[in-house]
């Protein structure tokens, strides 16, 4: 049994869960979220962290500051109450409550920024705040996840390698599109070393990543309303797109089998079973990655009022009787 002295020394990266017998295809689930964290978001705030502490903007008594819709500003949270810095995490109303409250019982500083910027939105609005903030008060240290470049060198480093080790006749491997961190360090890895891996990006609908239109996003994690400027989508074979409402619909599936996982899950796990079904593929080892939990998600994603008032009260009924026939 392991001993650790700190948090960020524990992360659990080796289990999956097969959703064959839920969902009628195999896919191998990596589940991300066994750390103090709760999320795949620790490795790359670790990374990041630990490189601004190498090259000196990041020293003691200094004051963190970073722009999260709910992952990354747990995981610095994490980090930062285990290493003696103070930490405010820039999020807005999209942000869940439950996540919310988790970083204050850290001992972060929550900022909610509640109006939009005209031209970028919620997210324009936070970095605008950070870049105010910063250039009034030399004290903070902005991280910078949209733009630092180890946030996908931790998923180089870590993630991929980990997961070739575990499947190393790997066809096909999905991967939400957020900030694109987690993407990147994957999609160039396989690249690199094991091109014949396909790498399927899943987007929520309304993101803007890869081109598409903007249209309303209310579940956090996934999507964008700019292009990320980490990703390179010429390491991406394909994107598929998924509607908030099937997000919904996969979680409660899975729910339903007892593994509670967040949006994020929600959305990756129901683009691979779209493409898994569209390619005939029983005879492909597949694997996605579940970035997180679902207890974050319970004022939202598993919330009766929350799933009506946004998606209409059939939104999950639907989908439990389809289940219920299937299985008749």
């Amino acid at each position: 049994m392991p001993i650790i002295s700190s948090p960020e020394e524990f992360n659990e990266d080796g289990l999956y869960v097969d959703l064959r017998s839920i969902f009628g295809h195999s896919l191998a689930l990596k589940c991300e979220g066994f750390n103090f964290a709760g999320s795949v978001k620790l490795k790359a705030a670790l990374e990041m962290v630990e490189a601004a502490e190498q090259d000196g903007r990041l020293r003691p008594g200094a004051f963190l500051v970073e722009s999260s819709s709910g992952n990354l500003g747990v995981a610095l949270s994490v980090i930062a109450a285990s290493r003696g810095y103070r930490f405010l995490c820039v999020t807005d109303s999209r942000c869940n409550l439950t996540t919310r409250l988790l970083m204050e019982a850290l001992g972060a500083r929550v900022q909610i920024i509640t109006e939009p910027d005209p031209v970028g939105g919620l997210l324009g609005a936070r970095v605008n705040f950070i870049k105010e903030l910063c250039a009034d008060d030399d004290r903070y240290v902005w991280l910078n996840q949209y733009t630092n470049a180890n946030a996908w060198k931790a998923h180089y480093r870590r993630t991929a390698p980990s997961i070739a080790r575990q499947f190393p006749n790997l066809d096909v491997l999905f991967v939400g599109a957020g900030t694109t961190g987690t993407l990147m360090g994957c999609a160039r890895w396989f690249k690199q070393r094991r091109p014949s891996v396909r790498i399927v990006a899943i987007d929520p609908v309304g993101s803007v990543s890869f081109g598409a239109s903007p249209a309303r996003r209310m579940i956090p994690g996934l999507g964008m309303n700019m292009r990320p400027p980490l990703l390179d989508p010429s390491f991406v074979d394909e994107v598929i797109y998924i509607e908030e409402a099937d997000t919904i619909r996969t979680c409660h599936r899975l729910a339903r089998h007892g593994f509670l996982f967040g949006g994020s899950t929600g959305t990756v796990v129901s683009g691979a079973m779209s493409w898994l079904a569209a390619h005939d593929g029983d005879d492909l080892t597949a694997v996605a990655i579940a970035p997180d939990f679902g207890e974050r998600y319970l004022d939202t994603v598993y919330q009766t009022n929350w799933v009506a008032d946004l998606y209409g009260a059939d939104v999950v009924q639907s989908d439990e009787l389809a289940a219920d026939s299937q299985l008749a």
